[in-house]
């Protein structure tokens, strides 16, 4: 309380509103790949295909990072870091004729000398500020939301790439391999289990100036566009999927309904070509295994929550933790989660259906009050998409009732 000590009239504000929580960007991505040109290890901020050319180069400087970025940018992202770990790995020379007999009774190489880059170069280290390298480099970066290393299929790669986003609250987009192994779509590798990460198949055909012809790159880049471009016109509760993909005009490996029926239940998102449709996203599954985090859209809405009501709520710390402070949080994230419902991304015909917000006694109890913490309970029931749409037809008698 202000002190008072002669006559007069005071005038105090009391900070007794709502503190509104606004959502967290989801669009924005970050690239990590190899580029000749370019600042190596550090995370750039690029808005255009313009200012990447300007920086990291042409088709021909890097071997898929160009092209993911040309994909973003034209598929409808606006934002994107872009980490160039450098041209290391690159095929040796070969090796003199006197040791063909020592290759032949050595161990298998590593991927680097099979002329894709060391997995060393993506996973990074942290060597303090301003030494980081690799995936590192985007620890700094919050607006992340989308992480992706076009064309590197390597299975070390990519998980590091998935421990990067499930450590950091971010959604990982993966290639599949440009060329599947004999036997049919059944021998597709997808990586491991993980509800913050999906996987596309196959390759795009796309022109390429630098080469003048059709050649055929990695999906990633056009996919984490196409997240973009969906988020920006329906919102990121809407499936990522049923979406043209820009810029495409072929596709390595064209997938039947039957061969889809096969990938589909592996969490392997397929791209495909319908007549008269285009080229499209025919998928929109995690690679997890949990049937409550199976469709990619559901993830990335809660990531999206989970963020937005961790910064919109730093105010609470160190503030009395009684009722009062229990009520405000309360009504602050209802209010949030309202809005987030009346946008169409939680089920239910009442906010009631949709979401619960609980900070009481019964979260709080002294022993949790006594710890210096205080604990708020939300539960969400989000919207899922319709995979599959069924028409149940018959023959129907005029006059009938309906329900006879």
């Amino acid at each position: 309380m202000p002190e008072y000590l002669s006559p007069g009239v005071y005038v105090e504000e009391v900070d007794k509103g709502t503190k509104p929580l606004e959502a967290v960007g989801t669009s924005t991505a970050g690239f990590i790949g190899q580029s000749k040109k370019g600042p190596v290890n550090e995370a750039t901020l690029i808005t255009n295909w313009g200012q990447f050319t300007r920086t990291f180069g042409e088709f021909a400087d890097s071997p898929h990072l160009a092209h993911a970025a040309y994909g973003f940018f034209n598929n409808g992202g606006a934002r994107c870091f872009v980490t160039n770990v450098g041209m290391e790995g690159a095929p040796p020379p070969p090796p003199p004729k006197k040791e063909e007999e020592e290759k032949k009774s050595s161990p298998p190489p590593s991927p680097a000398s099979k002329g894709g880059p060391s997995p060393a170069l993506f996973i990074g280290k942290d060597g303090g500020p301003g030494n980081k390298t690799g995936l590192v480099t985007f620890e700094d970066i919050d607006e992340i939301a989308i992480v992706a290393a076009p064309g590197m299929t390597d299975p070390a790669i990519q998980d590091a790439v998935i421990s990067h986003c499930e450590k950091m609250n971010r959604f990982a987009v993966l290639d599949s391999e440009e060329t599947i192994e004999k036997g049919g779509v059944d021998k597709i590798k997808k990586p491991r289990d993980s509800q913050y990460a999906a996987f596309y198949f196959p390759w795009i055909e796309v022109y390429d100036p630098a080469k003048d012809k059709n050649v055929y790159v990695p999906p990633s880049g056009h996919m984490a566009g196409i997240y973009a471009r969906s988020d920006n016109s329906r919102g990121v509760h809407k499936a990522p999927a049923n979406e043209v993909v820009r810029g495409a005009l072929g596709l390595k490996y064209n997938i039947s309904k039957g061969e889809q029926d096969i990938l589909n239940p592996r969490g392997i998102n397929c791209i495909r070509a319908f007549r008269d449709r285009g080229i499209r996203v025919w998928g929109a599954r995690t690679v997890s295994s949990d049937p409550s985090w199976r469709y990619v859209n559901v993830r990335r809405l809660f990531i999206m929550v989970e963020e937005s009501i961790k910064n919109g709520t730093q105010w609470v710390v160190f503030e009395p933790n009684d009722h009062t402070l229990w009520k405000r949080i309360k009504r602050n994230i209802t209010a949030f989660l309202l809005r987030v419902w009346n946008d169409g991304a939680l089920f239910g015909q009442t906010p009631e259906q949709a979401f619960y917000v609980k900070c009481d006694e019964e979260t709080n109890p002294p022993e949790v009050v006594d710890a210096g913490m205080v604990v708020i309970e939300i539960g969400m029931a989000p919207v899922k998409p319709a995979e599959f749409v069924i028409f149940r037809i018959s023959q129907w008698q005029s006059g009938s009732s309906i329900n006879e």
